[in-house]
């Protein structure tokens, strides 16, 4: 060490007795400095740790700073001092209670439950945040903390702290906004979210995160009908070109995610998704699908490593669909409600369960709606 960082007993005098508070604010950068030094002597060390409880009564906010900024890296800062600093003024705690790994869980629990909101960002901005920590903070914070809660990936964030989040700020975007673009969440936690955030953003958690294959298909169908409304033929389909390569490249582009969006009317869809999955330009795989024979279709299932129970599913779905273009009209429902229907009485003895079953909980939803036409 330089002597320029050498702790001194000429240090130690300007620290006690220079009425200059910048003087004094240089003094608790150099010991701060010198206190980072293993070869410090044992001595040396209890002095320091002196002059740091003498600075923490210091009546310059300044000198108080310089000592929470120059000691916020160091683990080697008495536990008490710690404290100390955490519990001081914004202007002193905050750079402290961001970086110091010196404060415990329960000293910032504390820190949550007792200080203003700037503390509470500090801490849920803290490169790890506990689970019992991040449970604190949606308890006691305010939407701000939360919001920097969520969108800190060193959150660890336990599902029935993540259900509080959406209790108390679901429908708060400055919240709901960061959490649904966490790199990881809870399959229960993006199905309520998605009843709550943007467009945009259920597109998000549909590609980014899990979700049921029935939500998924829900949403990729309600997002494809306002496609199909306001945009021109040409750019919807760039609409679901853009949306399938999210998908695929996600590994959400799943064959019970196509097959029910298929079964539900959009074969746009079902074509550019096959095309994502085999590697090949969608008009390749539209000649393919709309073959006459079933080999284009075949081969296609195939090379997209697709369920081969899924194939006499898909024919029927793809051959109504040829049938109903011109005979369904304009009602969206009607159009569902017939696709359903022809499908299920074709292949009913063929598909799983799982799929039966979405099917026929979406028939009854639509029958109404049907029913009603003129």
């Amino acid at each position: 060490m330089s002597d320029s960082t050498i702790l001194s007993s000429a240090d130690v005098s300007k620290l006690l007795q220079d009425p200059n508070g910048e003087n004094r604010a240089a003094a608790a950068v150099k010991v701060a400095a010198t206190f980072g030094n293993a070869s410090l002597t044992a001595e040396e060390r209890s002095l320091a740790e002196s002059i740091f409880r003498h600075m923490l009564k210091d009546a310059e906010v300044r000198v108080r700073h310089a000592l929470a900024d120059s000691l916020k890296d160091n683990p080697e800062v008495p536990h008490d001092v710690a404290q100390s600093l955490a519990k001081d003024v914004d202007e002193v705690a905050m750079p402290f209670i961001e970086t110091s790994i010196v404060l415990t869980d329960s000293d910032l629990i504390e820190l949550v439950r007792t200080r203003g909101s700037s503390v509470q960002q500090a801490v849920a901005g803290r490169e790890s945040v506990s689970e019992g920590l991040a449970d604190a903070l949606v308890e006691s914070g305010d939407e701000i903390a939360v919001a920097k809660l969520v969108s800190n990936e060193g959150a660890v964030l336990k599902e029935s702290t993540l259900d509080k989040v959406l209790d108390k700020y679901g429908d708060n975007e400055l919240v709901n906004q960061p959490l649904a673009k966490r790199s990881e969440l809870p399959i229960g936690v993006a199905e309520r979210l998605v009843t709550l955030v943007s467009e945009q953003l259920r597109d998000h958690i549909m590609t980014h995160h899990e979700v049921s294959p029935g939500l998924a298909s829900d949403l990729l169908l309600g997002s494809r009908e306002k496609a199909i409304v306001s945009l021109a033929e040409g750019e919807t389909r760039s609409t679901v070109e853009e949306l399938v390569k999210q998908l695929h490249e996600n590994g959400r582009l799943t064959p019970t995610l196509m097959l029910r969006a298929l079964c539900l009317g959009d074969t746009t869809f079902f074509e550019v998704a096959l095309a994502a999955r085999v590697g090949i330009p969608v008009l390749n795989a539209y000649a393919l699908v709309h073959d006459k024979g079933n080999l284009g279709l075949q081969r296609l299932f195939d090379a997209a490593k697709m369920p081969q129970q899924f194939f006499s599913m898909a024919r029927a779905a793809l051959d109504v669909a040829d049938e109903m273009v011109l005979t369904g009209g304009d009602d969206r429902e009607t159009f569902k409600q017939l696709m359903i229907e022809r499908v299920l009485t074709s292949v009913e003895d063929s598909v799983d369960t799982e799929n039966l079953d979405y099917l026929t909980g979406k028939l009854q939803k639509v029958e109404p709606s049907a029913a009603s036409a003129p």
